[in-house]
């Protein structure tokens, strides 16, 4: 018997318009998500929640800006701006969205020497945040997939969970892009399709 969880990613202050990394039209996944709760019996969150020191953020590493590319702890780096910074408004949950619902919160980015854009794990799949192990506790079959942004932390949330063997579904009205280029997005949805994601 197939059982359904809806994972809601970063729908957090810094990621919405007039926030430190905003994702444009990002408050509009906000209604779409809150609907969207109503069908399934296990909600779960994700949250970045990154200490002030992150590796990830420019202003950690001096003269360089958003958006150059570094070496991190063995990895390929994108630097961002500093943003959901654990305590802060910027790293809270819209006001507007419905958390009533939600059974657990996954924070995620909580070393300072890795990032973590998926749910499930860091950037490194060195440390598991819980939520793949919660999900399967739950006798979880299928995972829906949406918030901010699609072509980061939606992405690889939803590719860790198809590798992890769940069908999984992207709810694209519940999801917007960062764009970093143009097509960044597109390119995404077209990624996990590939990887047996449902373009839903």
């Amino acid at each position: 018997m197939s059982k359904r969880a809806f994972v809601i990613v970063d729908v957090q202050n810094d990621f919405v318009p007039g926030g430190a990394l905003a994702v444009p039209e990002g408050d509009r996944v906000v209604p779409v998500i809150n609907e969207a709760q109503k069908n399934f019996d296990l909600v779960v969150a994700t949250q970045d929640w990154h200490p002030h020191n992150h590796g990830s953020f420019a202003a950690n590493h001096f003269g360089r800006k958003p958006g150059e590319i570094i070496q991190l702890n063995g990895l390929t780096q994108i630097l961002w701006p500093t943003h959901c910074v654990q305590g802060t408004k910027g790293a809270e949950f819209l006001a507007a969205l419905d958390t009533s619902r939600v059974a657990r919160v996954f924070q995620k980015g909580t070393a300072p020497e890795i990032d973590s854009y998926s749910g499930l794990f860091d950037n490194g799949h060195r440390k598991s945040t819980g939520l793949a192990e919660y999900l399967k506790s739950q006798g979880v079959t299928d995972v829906y997939v949406a918030g901010l942004a699609t072509d980061y932390c939606v992405k690889f949330t939803a590719l860790d969970c198809a590798k992890l063997g769940f069908k999984t579904h992207i709810l694209t009205a519940g999801c917007r892009g960062v764009n970093l280029k143009p097509d960044d997005s597109r390119d995404a949805i077209e990624e996990m399709r590939r990887a047996g994601v449902s373009i839903e």
